[in-house]
């Protein structure tokens, strides 16, 4: 049972529902779910990530890794560190959540002695925009005085690192379902008679195919496939001169994404910390996500120039960037077994450690980095 929505959630729900209904009515009764998701996302001052709400976090719809625990954002700091000390320059984050981890990094790397010029923050969410400011305006000024937002990507390509935490998840996709080993596209349709909120969308099954190799997948089998991972990684590769890009996101490789088994695809919905898997109710006050293919990422990464350098799960990039000194050099007892209990949940096959993976893009660096060093998932992509 989900929670309710608030009087504020429904009538702004509503609204987008509104939205959404027109553009369907307006194409004639269908509309892709890669168009229904960017829409519920991202539709100026009405989508989920445009609009303002409290998205991260204990009060909000989902917790990332680096709101568990600061444990992450050090080890990542620390890979950065490696990074910025090959190639100078500077980091650019991409959708920066809470600013929790901007402000952890930048900690760290004053820690390290290997602090960027500046540190570029590029976020799509005004409200959390907001956030991020608030909380890094409590730096030190030798750190909060190299951090810039931006609109968009610098028009310079920059030498030094791009990190991307749960950004590729986020991008739409395309939803098919397999008829006689053919994938057809899977969009949204109006349900005669329905509410605004809860019955106003239902799926509905197009005679176009898609390009998906469907061969070997049971009828009606479903899945996504997100064709907008290559014009992404393609503009923000444009982006890095020199240095390397951490990818971290849940995902698989494809030929485990599309096993038979996984008959029913991996779209995700979360509203107050649940998770659920129908997109078409609490429509832009929900987050909507699916799971990243890192074989079609790889794929893009090398056609954009970028060099696959490693792929590992989480739990093998916390432990070479050394996750386990940080929990066991601490001195007091009772904040040693907080920092254990953290680690547990970035670690654990159970939590994060294993659905989580991380992937380095490198443009002209050739040093080894610590994060991939225990590890190489490569030859599964």
């Amino acid at each position: 049972m989900l929670p309710s929505l608030t009087a504020d959630e429904r009538l702004h729900s509503e609204a987008v529902a509104a939205l959404i209904r027109g553009r369907i009515e307006a194409s004639g009764g269908w509309m892709s779910f890669a168009e229904f998701m960017e829409l519920a996302l991202y539709a100026p001052g009405l989508g989920y990530y445009s609009a303002g709400s409290v998205k991260l976090g204990a009060s909000g719809d989902f917790v990332t890794a680096p709101e568990i625990s600061d444990l992450f954002s050090r080890c990542v700091a620390r890979q950065c560190a490696e990074v910025l000390t090959a190639t100078g320059g500077d980091i650019l984050e991409l959708g920066a959540g809470t600013g929790r981890m901007a402000a952890c990094i930048l900690q760290s790397l004053a820690d390290l002695g290997v602090l960027p010029d500046r540190y570029f923050i590029l976020e799509v969410s005004a409200d959390l925009a907001d956030r991020q400011r608030s909380r890094l305006q409590a730096l030190p000024a030798q750190l909060r005085d190299r951090v810039v937002w931006l609109d968009r990507l610098p028009a310079a390509p920059m030498s030094g690192v791009i990190l991307a935490n749960e950004v590729l998840d986020a991008l739409p996709v395309q939803r098919f379902i397999v008829r006689d080993g053919v994938a057809h596209e899977l969009g949204v349709g109006l349900v005669n008679g329905g509410s605004a909120l809860q019955e106003s969308f239902q799926w509905q099954e197009s005679t176009e195919s898609i390009d998906v190799a469907a061969d070997g997948l049971p009828d009606g089998y479903i899945s996504e496939v997100c064709p907008r991972i290559d014009p992404w990684l393609a503009s923000i590769a444009g982006s890095l001169a020199r240095g390397a890009m951490l990818l971290f996101d849940y995902g698989l490789p494809r030929a485990h994404y599309y096993h038979p088994q996984r008959s029913d695809g991996t779209l995700r919905c979360f509203f107050k910390q649940r998770a659920h898997s129908n997109p078409f109710i609490n429509v832009g006050v929900q987050d909507i996500t699916a799971w990243v293919d890192f074989t079609r990422v790889a794929d893009a990464a090398l056609a954009a120039g970028l060099d696959v350098t490693g792929f590992v799960t989480q739990a093998a990039f916390l432990l070479g960037t050394g996750i386990e000194a940080m929990t066991i050099d601490v001195d007091d007892v009772a904040a040693r077994a907080r920092l254990a209990g953290e680690a547990r949940r970035l670690l654990m096959p159970g939590e994060m450690g294993e659905s989580f993976k991380v992937m380095v893009l490198c443009r002209d660096l050739d040093v080894p980095l610590r994060g991939f060093a225990h590890q190489d998932l490569r030859g599964s992509l």
